[in-house]
C-alpha cells in the first residue's frame, strides 16, 4: 500500500475516535456528573528503509478527561451531594472503589447510602457509611460530616484529583483512579445539590462539524490515492 495511504488511514482512524467521543459527550451533556472526554492526538515516526527515511503517521489513542466543575443544582434531596472546586467522592463497586462526581444517594435495606447501581458511597476511610435506623434527620456539613439527629455517624470521603493521564474512564461517570489517591481537606461538599455534567453541547456540536469535515477531507484524499494508482496500474499493463 501506498505510504500516503498509511498515513491518511492513521489519522482516519483517529477521527472516528475522537466522533465516538464527542458523540458520548452529547449523549451525556445531563448526566449528573459527567466529565467531557477529548482524543489527543501525536505523531510519530516510522522508518521505513535502512538509509534512515521515515514515515511521519498520527496517533489518536490518547484519551484526555475535562475535570472542570459543571454547574449545581438545587435538589433538597437529603442524600444529594455536590463537591465545589476538585476532588471527588468515591464509592466501592465489584471491580474495586472508583471515584465520581455524580452524588445521587439513597440508602439501601443495610441503611448504606449507595448510589443507582447499588454501589457504596465511602468514608474518609474508604468504607461504607450507615445511617443508624429510625433517625428523624441527617445532616451532611461542608466538610462531609454525616450527622443522624445530631450525633455524628461519619464522614463522607472526598479525595484528591489524581493525574489526569492515569484517571481512566469507565462506564457512565466511575473512574479508575490508576493508583492510590489522597484525601483532600480543604473540599467543600453541599447537602441538597447535585452538579451538572460539565459538557456545552453547542461547542460539542461545533467539535462534531469540524471532526467531521476532517474526516470527509481524508476520505475524499484517500479516494483520489485509489484512483490515481488505479490509473497508475492500468497504464502499466497496456
Amino acid at each position: 500500500m501506498d505510504n500516503a495511504i498509511y498515513a491518511a488511514l492513521t489519522r482516519q482512524s483517529g477521527l472516528m475516535r475522537e466522533m465516538r467521543s464527542v458523540a458520548n459527550n452529547i449523549a451525556n451533556a445531563n448526566t449528573t456528573g459527567f466529565r467531557r472526554e477529548g482524543v489527543v492526538f501525536s505523531e510519530y515516526m516510522v522508518p521505513l528503509d535502512r538509509r534512515g527515511e521515515t514515515l511521519a503517521m498520527a496517533n489518536g489513542r490518547g484519551r484526555m478527561v475535562d475535570l472542570r466543575p459543571g454547574g449545581m443544582t438545587q435538589t433538597n434531596g437529603q442524600y444529594d451531594l455536590a463537591l465545589e472546586g476538585d476532588g471527588f467522592l468515591m464509592v466501592q463497586t465489584p471491580q474495586g472503589n472508583r471515584l465520581t462526581r455524580a452524588g445521587a444517594f439513597m440508602t439501601n435495606a443495610e441503611g448504606e447510602l449507595v448510589n443507582s447501581d447499588g454501589y457504596q458511597l465511602l468514608d474518609d476511610g474508604q468504607a461504607p457509611i450507615v445511617i443508624p435506623s429510625g433517625v428523624g434527620s441527617v445532616g451532611i456539613g461542608v466538610d462531609g460530616t454525616v450527622s443522624a439527629d445530631g450525633n455524628p455517624v461519619g464522614r463522607v470521603g472526598i479525595f484528591a484529583s489524581p493525574d489526569p493521564a492515569k484517571l481512566q474512564h469507565e462506564a457512565g461517570t466511575l473512574f479508575d483512579p490508576g493508583g492510590a489517591v489522597e484525601p483532600l481537606d480543604d473540599a467543600k461538599l453541599r447537602q441538597g445539590f447535585l452538579e451538572d455534567s460539565n459538557v456545552d453541547p453547542v461547542l460539542e456540536l461545533s467539535r462534531m462539524i469540524e471532526v467531521q469535515r476532517a474526516y470527509e477531507l481524508g476520505q475524499s484524499f484517500l479516494d483520489q490515492e485509489d484512483q490515481r494508482i488505479r490509473q497508475t496500474i492500468t497504464s502499466l499493463t497496456r
